[in-house]
This record gives C-alpha cells, structure tokens and sequence, in this order.
C-alpha cells in the first residue's frame, strides 16, 4: 500500500555563489575545489553522489550530515525561507 509522507523541517545553512564569495565558501566547505577557469565560475563539489557543479547564481547546501551540495536558485527559493527564529538569541 502507498503512504503519504510529510518532509521534516530541517533548518540548513545555505551560501549563494555570486563569483566574488570564493574564499567565503572555500573556508565553509574546506574540501570544495574551484574550476581553473575563472570565466566559467564553476565549482566542483565533492558530494555523496558524486562530483556535482555549481553554477553561477547557485545555492550551496550544508546538509542534515554535514555533506554539501549545489542547488539550482529557483528552486532553492521554491523549497526554503529564511529562518528568523533563534532559539540562542545571537
């Protein structure tokens, strides 16, 4: 029989990739490597399925294992908001 599943809400750590945040995203992620071609501004990320790239314009996702990955912006936009609420208060 079929079931109906509701996704978990997961609160994410997420960086667009604007070509200008290289060492921004290169601290955060410590493995990710970078195309050598700079006028392509892709980056190559080592991901559980595999090596996936970022484009330009692209979200990076810190996922629920600490894994990363590359999210295309209009969907990103579709699938998550900001999270306003701060249980630390910082």
């Amino acid at each position: 029989m079929i079931q109906k599943y509701r996704k978990k809400p997961v609160v994410i750590e997420a960086v667009k990739w604007t070509g200008d945040n290289w060492s921004e995203i290169h601290n955060w992620m410590n493995e990710v490597h970078q195309n050598g071609n700079r006028k392509l501004n892709d980056i190559f990320i080592y991901t559980l399925e595999g090596v996936m790239v970022a484009d330009l314009g692209d979200y990076i996702i810190k996922g629920i294992k600490n894994e990363f990955y590359p999210c295309k912006s209009d969907v990103f936009c579709l699938s998550y908001e900001e999270d306003t609420y701060d249980c630390l208060g910082s």
